[in-house]
């Protein structure tokens, strides 16, 4: 039980080397491949606009500079990544989120870093949710400034949905290594029976170092689950993402983007 390919979209900014250290120490653990993406518009569409005339200097200039970038990338990509047995490397020039959509196919799991307010590298262009929405994939939210996750100890947002269960099911090879897992009920109205469901479904994987906890909810969905991670020293929160309507989450907000906008630890989350 592993992840056999796991894919991490890269970019110029610092937050690059810190998210491939920590899919370079995953890939180790798990024996996996780690592939490199990364895509940029030579000329981006917002600030030239869409059937601008552009100079043919400049269309060259641009495209050269794109080639230059995309080579220093896939050099520090490999510069780190030179110990790992199997790694794979696609550049592209176009759509980051686009390039990542047709490349997903080929990984068990997607790492990207949380958004840096106003941030202008290619990754700050990939929404988080968006990507849990429309990769098929899981997907590992790395908040910045951290570079390594031991998956030791998970805290596992649970409420009986079908985004729960696939987030559980996608986060089974960091579960069996886990020492310890705590179930945490977000459902105000769940039962032990509600919860025990799912852990008789872990015991089937032979995962049984578990603990169930029904805290009360003080305050929001959102900060009893990071209080009760805190509490429990996690480092990793897996949960099922976007369980209402898009509708529903613009209008009474949304505990997947809180999550991805709060936590102060990864969340590894799939829809």
């Amino acid at each position: 039980m592993g992840f056999v390919s796991i894919m991490v979209p890269l970019d110029l900014d610092p937050c690059s080397v810190e998210r491939v250290t920590l899919a370079q120490t995953l890939a180790q653990a798990f024996s996996a491949q780690l592939i490199g993406v990364t895509a940029c518009e030579a000329l981006p569409l917002r600030l030239y606009g869409k059937g601008a005339y552009i100079n043919a200097r400049i269309v060259q200039e641009e495209l050269e500079r794109a080639a230059r970038d995309f080579a220093r990338v896939e050099a520090t990509f490999r510069n780190q990544t030179a110990d790992l047995a199997r790694i794979g490397w696609h550049a592209q020039r176009g759509d980051l989120m686009a390039t990542l959509m047709r490349r997903a196919t080929a990984a068990d799991l997607v790492i990207v870093s949380r958004p840096q307010q106003d941030g202008d590298s290619w990754c700050d262009c990939l929404d988080p949710g968006e990507l849990i929405l429309r990769l098929g994939r899981p997907v590992l939210i790395v908040p910045n400034g951290i570079s390594a996750l031991s998956s030791r100890r998970i805290v596992i947002a649970w409420k009986d949905t079908r985004e729960a269960r696939r987030a559980v099911s996608d986060g089974l090879p960091f579960l069996a290594a886990a020492e310890d897992i705590w179930i945490v009920a977000v459902d105000p109205e769940a039962s032990q029976e509600d919860t025990s469901t799912i852990a008789e479904f872990l015991a089937q994987h032979g995962i049984s170092r578990i603990s169930m906890l029904f805290p009360p909810v003080s305050g929001t969905v959102t900060r009893t689950i990071i209080d009760t991670a805190r509490e429990c020293c996690a480092d990793l929160i897996i949960a099922g993402a976007y369980g209402h309507s898009r509708l529903h989450e613009r209008v009474f907000g949304s505990v997947t983007r809180q999550l991805l906008t709060q936590a102060p630890i990864c969340c590894l989350m799939s829809h």
